[in-house]
């Protein structure tokens, strides 16, 4: 059969369609303007849930603590925060707060919110533990920490919300300075369990929990006492008083930070 040079043509095409790409021309077509991602192989060392990798940027490095040196202005700082609690702790309202009434650009970052993204098909945490929630969650938290640099990088601070655990990884401080970096600084709030239940008993939708749920979740909390990370006991505090608390432990935080 005679091949004309369209039909030559249109067989090297479909050669060139079925040939398997390598690794890096998948990653020069995932950075085409108007190409489709293709997601890679998820990586074996369980740290991702097979999801499409954010860019890794540059973390946020720790701040060198100088000798002597006097609180630093914690209210101008270029400062990331990652506020954590349990539920009904007035973390996003205090977060929110914060980040509306500082003199510099601040961005306010809740981890339910980018979860929550998910529409269809959305693990609730609530229905128990599994390995789709964490998944879920392992990918809102790589958003989030992207999002974070991302602002950073652009002379914006922020402040992240999430309830991380003190005795679980996967839902640990780990993943958080992974990838926001060192410079990332932790404080929890932590009221009484009193408190808490009644802030989640006002609660709707999938933020309400049980109360064994919230007693359970506080009581595991309550692990983060002697960690070394500073802690509010917002119990009596209205949210403008903990946010200046929150402007104190991030001062102290500057001149000597955690170690975590």
């Amino acid at each position: 059969m005679t091949r004309t040079p369209g039909t030559v043509w249109s067989a090297r095409r479909h050669a060139r369609a079925v040939r398997p790409r390598t690794d890096t021309q998948v990653g020069e077509l995932m950075h085409q303007p108007g190409a489709m991602p293709v997601p890679p192989a998820a990586p074996a060392d369980g740290q991702t849930s097979g999801h499409v990798q954010l860019p890794p940027g540059a973390v946020i490095p720790a701040a060198a603590a100088a000798p002597g040196a006097a609180v630093p202005d914690a209210a101008h700082a270029g400062v990331a925060v990652l506020l954590i609690g349990p539920a009904g702790a007035g973390k996003t309202t205090v977060a929110r707060h914060w980040a509306e009434r500082r003199p510099v650009p601040t961005a306010h970052i809740s981890l339910d919110d980018v979860r929550e993204w998910v529409r269809a098909g959305f693990a609730d945490p609530r229905a128990g533990w599994n390995d789709r929630s964490e998944a879920q969650y392992r990918l809102a938290r790589r958003t989030c920490g992207f999002a974070a640099r991302n602002f950073m990088a652009n002379g914006i601070s922020c402040i992240l919300d999430d309830a991380v655990f003190p005795d679980r990884p996967a839902v640990g401080l780990g993943g958080w300075k992974r990838h926001v970096g060192p410079g990332l600084i932790p404080v929890v709030l932590l009221p009484g369990l009193d408190v808490v239940l009644e802030r989640n008993a006002a609660r709707t939708g999938t933020r309400r929990l049980s109360d064994e749920e919230v007693a359970t979740i506080h009581g595991r909390m309550a692990g983060w006492y002697g960690s070394g990370l500073p802690i509010i006991d917002n119990s009596r505090h209205d949210v403008a008083t903990t946010a200046r608390m929150l402007d104190e432990a991030v001062a102290r935080s500057l001149t000597s930070p955690p170690q975590w």
